[in-house]
């Protein structure tokens, strides 16, 4: 991922949080934001201690971010996306991570149909 495709400040963490909307299943909470003005989606990541140690927890934010790599034609671009992963998420290989992120932008209806 692109520096200018990664959400990093705590302000705009914030915002998403605020203006965004939330979707959840099992293994993640994705937050979604629209912005009309921008061309291409953003992502944050946010893997809390709770869910296992730094080894596990920079897995699962890799994980995420190939993810997103592989789905990024049938995504919208035009929104900034925070993905929380709860402590389910330790579990999945990189596939089962996909599918549940797919699954969970299925309901957030942000995922456009190939």
């Amino acid at each position: 991922m692109r520096k200018r495709q990664r959400i990093k400040k705590n302000e705009e963490f914030q915002k998403v949080f605020k203006s965004g909307k939330s979707f959840a299943n099992r293994q993640f909470v994705v937050y979604v934001m629209r912005k009309e003005e921008q061309i291409e989606f953003r992502i944050g990541l946010s893997v809390g201690k709770k869910i296992g140690n730094a080894v596990k927890r920079n897995q699962i934010k890799r994980y995420i971010r190939q993810a997103f790599l592989e789905l990024k034609d049938e995504l919208r671009n035009d929104a900034d996306y925070v993905i929380i992963a709860r402590h389910q998420a330790a579990n999945l290989d990189f596939h089962e991570t996909k599918k549940s992120l797919q699954h969970v932008l299925r309901i957030a209806k942000v995922l456009r149909k190939k």
